[in-house]
């Protein structure tokens, strides 16, 4: 099958890999064009980008250069708006790791974390012109275990992913499309705002604040502290990682000896 490929994370390769060694025709890959990383604001392009690059596939930047009639078009974790000539070009088909029509939108897996969620599903879904509302193929369920954090969940869709991609591409009419069926919730973008710790909140609702974005942001002692790794246990909630500002990541109880003995105040 000759296929293009639209995606732009980490965790898209391993399913473009999967069709890649599936033995399908990669026509193109569109990514998401090179962003400034660092300190000294290196251009630095996508993860999908240099997958191409290393595979010698031809890998385009701009949607505007799509100009190509494949047999079908893969889009996953793309993070741009496709316009009518490339939904008329080919039957367009998504990854969306949601049980949709839930968490529609651009933060399913943070927001299925952050909210406590104990499952979750990979969708392999049409791309419509209505923000994830396509027909679903194939939709398959994980658990999510309350220590599990955003970048475990991502490599559970991906591999999960790969799977029902290659299952799809392998015989598509195998998979009939049948219409989501429910009432559709949204998500939204997380922002810095979103990091910062409130102390008032369940230990539950902290923990999941923590693994759900990579980090929370707070005052320990006067002093400005990233929390990077948090459990739920027995006892409540566990501090596992910090980051204290200016500093390198360092374990709790290394943080906590910094202190010398003196009573640990949170939050201000």
């Amino acid at each position: 099958m000759k296929l293009v490929l639209m995606g732009t994370n980490d965790f898209v390769v391993p399913m473009f890999d999967a069709i890649k060694n599936a033995g399908h025709e990669i026509m193109a890959v569109f990514t998401r064009a090179p962003k400034p990383v660092g300190r000294k604001q290196i251009l630095t392009p996508s993860p999908v980008h240099i997958w191409a690059n290393e595979n010698g596939l031809p890998v385009y930047t701009s949607i505007k250069d799509y100009n190509f009639k494949p047999d079908m078009i893969v889009v996953v974790s793309y993070g741009v708006i496709l316009r009518d000539n490339v939904l008329s070009s080919a039957p367009c088909i998504n990854i969306h790791p949601s049980a949709l029509p839930g968490y529609r939108g651009p933060s399913p897996i943070r927001s299925a974390i952050y909210n406590g969620d104990t499952k979750s599903a990979v969708c392999l879904m049409d791309v419509t012109a209505e923000l994830d509302a396509g027909d679903i193929h194939i939709c398959q369920e994980f658990d999510i275990d309350i220590n599990d954090t955003n970048d475990v969940i991502e490599a559970t869709v991906s591999k999960i992913g790969a799977e029902l991609l290659v299952k799809y591409l392998n015989n598509p009419s195998d998979f009939p499309a049948k219409p989501q069926v429910g009432d559709a919730t949204f998500t939204r973008k997380f922002d810095g705002n979103d990091e910062i710790i409130d102390w008032h909140k369940e230990p539950i609702q902290i923990h999941n604040q923590i693994r759900a974005l990579g980090a929370g942001r707070t005052k320990i002692n006067g002093v400005d502290v990233k929390i990077l790794e948090t459990r739920i246990d027995d006892n409540g909630l566990e501090i596992v990682r910090v980051q204290p500002a200016g500093k390198k990541p360092m374990d709790w109880k290394s943080f906590v000896n910094g202190l010398r003995g003196a009573p640990i105040v949170y939050g201000e």
